[in-house]
Order: C-alpha cells, then sequence, then structure tokens
C-alpha cells in the first residue's frame, strides 16, 4: 500500500497565528496544498502546514529505549483504580495520583510520551505545577486523549462506535495550544460479537477522520483499533481479524490524505481469546505479531506502540521483548496503561509515605519495557505482583 504522503520542506505555523480558544483552521489555498499524483485518477491531497513537526514529533516519541505511560484513564475509570486502593473519586486524590506519575525522577529516560486525559492537561501537581511543564521539563512529550468514547452502534450485533468527531478541529487546536503534541483516539472490535462488517468499516473511517483532523492542527494522531483479548478464540482466529481490521483502517487512512509519517499506532498484540485454553508463548505472540504487521502496516509508520489490554505486567514485557529480538522497519515499543501502572498503584495505596517506594515501582516498568524495547530484557527479578495478569471481562475504559 503506496503512503498517502508526500514529504515537502514546509514552514510550521508560527505559535503567534493561534489565538486561544479559537481555531484558525481554513480551507486550503492552492498555493497551501501539496499534491501527489502516483496515478492520473488519483487525487490524494495532504496539507502540508504542520508536516515537518508532525514528522519529527512522532520521530521523538518513537526514539530507542522508549515508550507511552497512557494515563488517560476518565475520571470515572480513574475512579475505580483509585477505589481499588480505598480512595475516593475526587479531584484532589486524582491530582495526587497524576502528580505521582509524572514526577517520577528519571522517567524521562525510558518514556518519550504521556498520553493525558482533558482534566489531566489543564491540571497543576499538588506543588503547582503545571503537568505538561512538569513532562515537557523531563524530555516527555504531552498527548492527549481526543475521542468521547464508545456507545451502540445501531444495526450491529451488540458493538459499539467511538464518539467524538463532532467539534474535534477545535478541541486539538486548543489542546495544542496548551503544550499537547500528539492525540489518542481508541476504537475497539469485538471478536464474539462477529465482529461485523459495519463495526471495522465504522472504526476505521472513525479513526482516519480523526487522523486527518488532528494532523491539521499539528497533532500526532495515534491510531488504535483494539481488538479486545475478551473470549474462547485462538489466536488464528484473532491473526485473521487483525489482518481485516487493520487493511480496513490503511484504506481509510489514505482515503482521508493522513500523513503516515506523522502518525503512530496502537495495536493490539495478536494472543488467543483470555478465555481460550490454550496460552501462547512470548514467542508466539511475536511471530504472529509481526506477520501482521509486514502485512499490514507501511514502513513509513514511525511507531508501532503496543497497548497492553489486560495482560500482567510481565507478559506485556515480555511479548515486547520477543519482537524486538530482530531489527523491525518500524520502532516497535509500548503503550501501556494498567501494565505500568498496577503495581506502582498498590504500592502507594494513597499513602504520602508511600509515593517514593511507588515512583520506584514505576520505574522499574518503565525501565522493563525499555530494555525490552531493545530487546534486551530478562524477566530476572520480577515481583509476584506484576506477574498477575489483569484482564477483566467486558473492561470499559
Amino acid at each position: 500500500m503506496a503512503s498517502a504522503s508526500l514529504l515537502k520542506s514546509s514552514p510550521v505555523l508560527d505559535k503567534s497565528e493561534w489565538v486561544k480558544g479559537q481555531t484558525l483552521l481554513r480551507q486550503p489555498s492552492v498555493s497551501s496544498v501539496v499534491r501527489c499524483h502516483p496515478t492520473a485518477t488519483s487525487g490524494l491531497t495532504i496539507r502540508a502546514s504542520y508536516a515537518d513537526e508532525l514528522v519529527k514529533t512522532a520521530k521523538t516519541v518513537a526514539s530507542p529505549g522508549h515508550g507511552i505511560l497512557a494515563m488517560d484513564e476518565s475520571n470515572a475509570t480513574c475512579g475505580k483504580r483509585l477505589a481499588s486502593i480505598g480512595l475516593e473519586n475526587t479531584e484532589a486524590n486524582r491530582q495526587a495520583y497524576r502528580t505521582l506519575l509524572v514526577s517520577v525522577p528519571g522517567l524521562g529516560n525510558y518514556v518519550s510520551g504521556a498520553i493525558l486525559f482533558e482534566e489531566t492537561l489543564y491540571q497543576s501537581t499538588v506543588d503547582g505545577k503545571k503537568i505538561v511543564d512538569v513532562l515537557v521539563e523531563q524530555g516527555i512529550v504531552p498527548g492527549i486523549k481526543v475521542d468521547k468514547g464508545l456507545v451502540p452502534l445501531a444495526g450491529s450485533n451488540n458493538e459499539s462506535w467511538c464518539q467524538g468527531l463532532d467539534g474535534l478541529a477545535s478541541r486539538t487546536a486548543a489542546y495544542y495550544q496548551q503544550g499537547a503534541r500528539f492525540a489518542k483516539w481508541r476504537s475497539v472490535v469485538s471478536i464474539p460479537n462477529g465482529p461485523s462488517a459495519l463495526a471495522v468499516k465504522e472504526a476505521a473511517w472513525g479513526l482516519a477522520r480523526y487522523a486527518a483532523i488532528s494532523q491539521e492542527s499539528g497533532l500526532v494522531p495515534i491510531v488504535e483499533p483494539e481488538i479486545l483479548l475478551d473470549g474462547e478464540h485462538g489466536i488464528d482466529r484473532t491473526f485473521e481479524v487483525a489482518q481485516a481490521v487493520w487493511a480496513e483502517v490503511f484504506f481509510y487512512l489514505a482515503q482521508n490524505n493522513v500523513l503516515f509519517e506523522g502518525i503512530l499506532l496502537k495495536p493490539s498484540m495478536v494472543t488467543p481469546g483470555a478465555e481460550c485454553k490454550e496460552r501462547a508463548t512470548p514467542e508466539q505472540v511475536a511471530d504472529y505479531t509481526l506477520k501482521l504487521l509486514h502485512r499490514r502496516i507501511p514502513p513509513a509508520v514511525p511507531g508501532i506502540m503496543f497497548l497492553s489490554g489486560g495482560q500482567s505486567e510481565v507478559e506485556a514485557t515480555l511479548n515486547l521483548n520477543a519482537m524486538n529480538q530482530s531489527p523491525n522497519p518500524w520502532h516497535v515499543s509500548f503503550s501501556y496503561a494498567r501494565a505500568l501502572q498496577n503495581t506502582c498503584l498498590k504500592t502507594w495505596g494513597g499513602r504520602p509515605e508511600n509515593v517514593k517506594t511507588a515512583q520506584e515501582a514505576l520505574l522499574i516498568r518503565a525501565k522493563a519495557n525499555s530494555l525490552a524495547q531493545l530487546g534486551k530484557y530478562t524477566g530476572e527479578g520480577e515481583s509476584e505482583e506484576a506477574k498477575k495478569e489483569l484482564f477483566v471481562k467486558g473492561y470499559v475504559y
């Protein structure tokens, strides 16, 4: 599949052209459009205003030995995490936990990007420093979750679609102004429920529209069609569905003139369903997943940042390590939430005296996954907590 992009040197918009709270996105003039005509029938175009910056941001996040800390849980989901350690879901408690995460000394040695929830993007730490500034000081690129969650998809087999396109252009412009440089949008595909062609197409189209809109605002879009772990299916069925999903996604990304060099992907690893009796080794997961990537993902894409999807902390790290035992055309890394945070959260327990130990636990996981990105993780000395399965059937973010 050819990339729907031509990289041209193009000046990045001066920040002074942006007015706070407004978007100056405009219909492109002839001079602001780069046209590519690989064939006489092609009408693909890309807007080049942010092209250079998008490519630079994507490469920064996809740098060797680095990955993404996903801490974009909605307030409701964050409340579930806090409840698991006996804390109320208040803004003060959410602020305390997020402060703990972003202020880990040395985190930037292993983490290059952090996905934030909207509240967090505008939030300060308990010490009064802007969370965005704390991240930037560590060399961590701030990102932002921009979708508005999943809702039932009418006409489907009890499947869902992701909402949030309405008003996205103005929101992404404001997020850029606040300091975000990449975005995330999560659609899901359920194997036990089909998946239906309707659900796959809806997920792919929504991701493509989101990606195009985000790039026009200067945000690198993370493209995430999560294939849920729920189900008793084997690894071959997951592989079959993943091939279909990613073919559809890249078809619509191209149709929407998305710059492939300025995106990141957040796929599920190819694993058996969580309730399948036949488990897969890290080597099998790596074999199936890399085969999928080679068949479906253009080498122009700079980074593949895997989601953990309910795997244990150790399992997610072992599988990532297995995929990096030989060179890949892309940066193959992590964008983990629970698989980075679980031990850290349990260690903290909401107690101020545990903050330092909890931060050390997060740093251990970040370093382990950094080593896995380099193919050098051994798995030695892992705690029992890190080996616990994190899958929750029907999990809702």
